[in-house]
């Protein structure tokens, strides 16, 4: 019986696609990179023609270098940039437009009236979201409105949407599987959190019409099969699906109500995982589906931040003071500490829970005997303040405290940025052997979903640990950073 597991990790920038044994040893991984589309400022866009290429190609890549052939897979897992939206020809597979990313803000005009309508309390009610360009709803009426015959042609069933998993298994199968997992659907403003389900009055309210809509799925159950996919055999089961976040909360097997997950990349993301109650927040986060395995939904409470790994790069790129981005922990490392310098990373504005998109970045606390090793240790300070103060108001939300805070992305590897984080927020960090764990999340739930792993204790006992950090500071010290922290970010 195949036992090795294929995680397809679709993300804003590039695609990587990992091929493991049952035991997550990681046998070949191949990544590809993709052109960015700006067609105007603050639009952002993708060309889906061009991210499936860049998963074919990936596909063919990663099993020649593992040395296997798709008929040794036991299923597929796909995890993905969430809320970027596809609208494509359900004759031919081609897209009506390119891909409306993320980032792209050009929806606002259309948030702003919904808001000024008075639906804001609708939305968030049902999706536990907040009115605005992040998600897909508004990007589904954009097209539709804008691009020619498309809401005729949207009426007459003759399109289809998606989020880039649905996009991915319409091409997989050959076209014979429109699905979304629930996880994705949950981050469209159209989905009902509660029901599991698309939800008809806010259907109604973006003006988008249900037939375009894929049908909505568990996260580890099988979808569809592969079909006419150069490269592959057909029949090989398409099995998991999350989106990225939730991927990686699962592949760090945060599966106890509590336990949470920090993503350190260009921005970070904080989730946590609330249970089988969905959790409304009061502190500007978003309520969200975790994953649902058979009929059980498990729901999350997630925070952004804009700039984390960002602001090393800043130092990097804007300001000189490091060739590469590991050279931020050598330097830092010069001194003991950032002789009084506060760094906010405000680069793009203040994220979760402060919501200051008008915020700037600050650097206080200058001294002529501040030097370049002070600056860096308070931009590694900085990104763990920031963490701190949302993880704050999580625990806030939750009704708990948080004992031990997984971690994980490109940053994480940074040892002096999570022992900074340990102080500051006076709580343990864990670090993964495998720090890619969105893909090693879409790999568990494909395996769950195809019969690898009986349950989710078997999926945690592969998981593995590669080291704990904890405070090697009172709570006093960390109280009095923080305080200055909290006067810097007042006068952002």
């Amino acid at each position: 019986m195949a036992r090795h597991l294929c995680a397809i990790d679709q993300g804003t920038t590039q695609t990587t696609v990992l091929i493991l044994s049952q035991e997550l040893d990681v046998l070949a991984r191949v990544s590809r990179e993709f052109p960015q589309v700006y067609p105007r400022p603050g639009w952002v866009e993708h060309d889906p023609e061009t991210i499936w290429s860049s998963v074919a190609g990936c596909l063919g890549s990663a099993l020649r270098k593992a040395e296997i052939t798709g008929a040794d897979l036991a299923g597929i897992g796909i995890t993905n940039q969430r809320e970027t939206t596809v609208v494509w020809e359900r004759s031919t597979g081609r897209p009506v437009h390119n891909a409306i990313v993320w980032q792209c803000r050009r929806t606002a005009p259309l948030c702003d009236e919904l808001r000024e309508a008075g639906h804001l309390e609708a939305f968030t009610r049902a999706t536990g979201l907040l009115l605005d360009p992040y998600f897909s709803g508004t990007k589904v009426r954009w097209i539709l409105d804008n691009v020619h015959r498309a809401r005729a042609r949207a009426a007459a069933g003759e399109l289809a949407f998606g989020t880039i998993d649905s996009y991915l298994v319409w091409k997989l199968t050959g076209g014979a599987s429109h699905v979304t997992d629930l996880s994705n659907a949950s981050r469209t403003l159209m989905c009902n959190i509660n029901t599991g389900g698309w939800d008809s009055e806010l259907l109604d309210l973006l003006d988008v019409p249900a037939s375009l809509l894929p049908r909505i799925t568990g996260c580890a159950e099988v979808v569809g099969e592969t079909h006419g996919v150069d490269g592959l055999p057909d029949g090989i089961p398409i099995a998991g699906m999350a989106g990225d976040q939730q991927a990686a909360l699962f592949g760090q097997a945060c599966f106890a109500e509590g336990s949470a997950k920090c993503t350190y990349g260009t921005g970070s993301f904080l989730m946590m995982n609330v249970g089988q109650e969905p959790v409304a927040s009061s502190r500007g986060l978003l309520s969200t589906v975790a994953w649902k395995l058979g009929e059980r939904i498990t729901y999350a409470l997630e925070g952004s931040l804009f700039v984390a790994g960002a602001a090393v790069q800043w130092l990097r790129d804007g300001l000189g003071l490091i060739s590469n981005a590991p050279e931020v922990e050598r330097l830092a490392l010069e001194v003991e500490g950032s002789g009084g310098v506060i760094f906010v990373p405000a680069l793009a504005g203040l994220g979760a829970p402060h919501w200051r998109p008008e915020a700037r970045g600050i650097i206080s606390g200058l001294t002529r005997s501040t030097t370049k090793a002070h600056l860096a240790r308070a931009c590694l300070e900085g990104i763990a303040l920031q963490v701190s103060d949302l993880i704050d108001a999580m625990q806030e939300d939750a009704g708990r405290p948080l004992e031990v805070l997984k971690v994980d992305g490109g940053a994480a590897a940074n040892d002096l940025l999570m022992q900074l984080q340990a102080d500051v927020l006076q709580t343990t960090l864990s670090r993964p052997v495998n720090l890619e764990t969105t893909a090693i999340g879409a790999a568990f739930l494909a395996g769950l979903g195809a019969g690898v792993y009986e349950d989710v204790e078997a999926v945690g006992r592969a998981w593995s640990e590669d080291r704990r950090f904890e405070p090697s500071i009172g709570a006093k010290a960390a109280r009095s950073l923080r305080a200055r922290w909290r006067e810097a970010v007042a006068k952002a």
